[in-house]
């Protein structure tokens, strides 16, 4: 069997963790390889209904996610994660299960200012928060832990989204894990 692994992208709203991811995946496809795009807001529907906002609730969300990445993965698949997860700590405690069961994990910063992601606004979320109807969005009135040491940064609002999967590719690559 391939080996897989855990693709951890982490950044803003609205930051294009969920097109690189898509990106990605069609690509790895396209090689023949099996991959999955865990999508945070799928995630949130299927897995984690009945989970809010809080601190609490969004840490039980990433490590529920990180599980079904980790299985994935040690299943030979590419888990491409494009979730938020604003706090260090629970990004922390999943790629030490990763390790803990010897599955590949990269963390990826999608690093796009917060001013690019509110004027891409994909969901209307910062509109909603700028008109006072939502509040405790990631990066603006609830925090943002950036990764202190990613495997990856990539400042997507200077390069196409071929360019970051590229990057993304080669990192696989340059991990042998391709």
């Amino acid at each position: 069997m391939t080996s897989g692994a855990t693709v951890w992208l982490t950044g803003l709203p609205s930051a294009g963790k969920t097109t690189l991811a898509t990106a990605l995946a069609e690509r790895l496809r396209g090689e023949g390889r099996r991959a999955e795009v865990l999508d945070g807001d799928e995630i949130r529907t299927f897995l984690s209904a009945g989970l809010g906002f809080s601190r609490a609730d969004r840490d039980t969300n990433v490590r529920r996610i990180g599980f079904v990445a980790e299985l994935l993965a040690s299943h030979g698949v590419f888990a491409l994660v494009p979730v938020i997860a604003p706090y260090a700590d629970s990004r922390e405690a999943v790629r030490k299960r990763h390790q803990a069961e010897g599955t590949p994990y990269l963390e990826v910063h999608v690093a796009t200012p917060v001013e690019v992601c509110s004027q891409r606004d994909v969901k209307g979320l910062y509109a909603k928060q700028a008109a006072g109807e939502l509040t405790g969005l990631t990066g603006v009135d609830d925090p943002y832990e950036e990764p202190e040491d990613p495997d990856l940064r990539l400042e997507t609002h200077g390069q196409s989204v071929e360019e970051s999967a590229t990057k993304l590719h080669t990192l696989l690559r340059e991990r042998g894990l391709l």
